[in-house]
C-alpha cells in the first residue's frame, strides 16, 4: 500500500481554518488530523467538539482523531457525532482498551491506539484483533513542533514484525517530528501513515509540501 500523509492542523492558521482545510482538500492529503487534548491528560488544551464539527462541515477528506484525553470512554458517541472516522485513544489513558476500540468500531470508525515514546510495542499484541491502526508518537504528546525522538526507530520494525505475523490488517501510522529528511527512512522501516504538522504549516508552499511528502522525492 502506498503510504498515506495525514497533515496535523495543530499548527495550521486557525484565523484561516477554513481556508487552510480548503487547502487540505485540494492537496494530495489523505486524511486530515486532529489533535483534541484537555490539559488533564496531556499539558496542553487545543479545541474541541465546536472545531471538529466546523472542520467535518468543510472537509473533503477522512478526519483522523487523535485523543490525548482522558475519561475517552465517555466521549467515543460525541466525537463520531461531531465527524470522526479515524478515532485513536491513547493506550496510557485506557483502563479497559478492549472495550474501548470495541466500541469505537460499532459506531462506525476505525479504531486506533497511540503508544507515548517510553511504552513498549509488545504491550499491544492482544488488542491486535479489535484495532485497525497503531500511532506511535515519536514526541511526548501535548504540543506541535517538537523534534523526533531518536529511541523511537527502534519501534518501528519491531512493531511491523508483529503485525505482519499477526496476519492482521493494522496501519502504522508516525506522529511527531516527522519532516521531508526522515518521511522516506520512516515509510521503508513500516510506516504507512505519516501525521505531518509544522513541516506542512509552515512552509512557504503547504500543498507542494505534503505533495513532495506523498511522492518521496527530494
Amino acid at each position: 500500500m502506498k503510504h498515506l500523509i495525514a497533515p496535523s492542523i495543530l499548527t495550521a492558521d486557525f484565523a484561516n481554518l477554513q481556508k487552510e482545510i480548503m487547502m487540505l482538500n485540494k492537496s494530495a492529503a489523505d486524511w486530515i488530523h486532529l489533535d483534541i487534548m484537555d490539559g488533564v491528560y496531556v499539558p496542553n488544551i487545543s479545541f474541541g467538539f465546536p472545531v471538529l464539527e466546523s472542520v467535518k462541515k468543510i472537509a473533503e477528506k477522512p478526519l483522523d482523531v487523535h485523543l490525548m484525553i482522558a475519561n475517552v470512554e465517555h466521549y467515543l458517541k460525541r466525537f463520531k457525532d461531531a465527524g470522526a472516522d479515524i478515532l485513536t485513544v491513547h493506550y496510557e489513558a485506557c483502563t479497559h482498551l478492549q472495550r474501548t476500540v470495541t466500541e469505537i468500531r460499532l459506531l462506525g470508525m476505525k479504531a486506533g491506539v497511540a503508544l507515548n515514546p517510553h511504552t513498549p510495542v509488545t504491550l499491544l499484541k492482544n488488542i491486535f484483533p479489535y484495532i485497525d491502526m497503531v500511532l506511535i508518537m515519536t514526541v511526548n504528546p501535548g504540543y506541535g513542533g517538537q523534534h523526533f525522538i531518536e529511541e523511537s526507530w527502534n519501534k518501528i520494525p519491531e512493531l511491523r514484525k508483529m503485525i505482519d505475523e499477526s496476519k492482521y490488517n493494522i496501519l502504522i501510522q508516525v506522529d511527531g517530528g516527522v519532516d521531508l529528511k526522515n518521511a522516506r527512512l520512516l515509510v521503508d522501516a513500516g510506516v504507512d501513515v505519516l501525521v505531518v504538522g509544522n513541516t506542512v504549516f509552515s512552509s512557504d508552499n503547504p500543498a507542494e509540501t505534503i505533495l513532495r511528502l506523498k511522492k518521496l522525492e527530494d
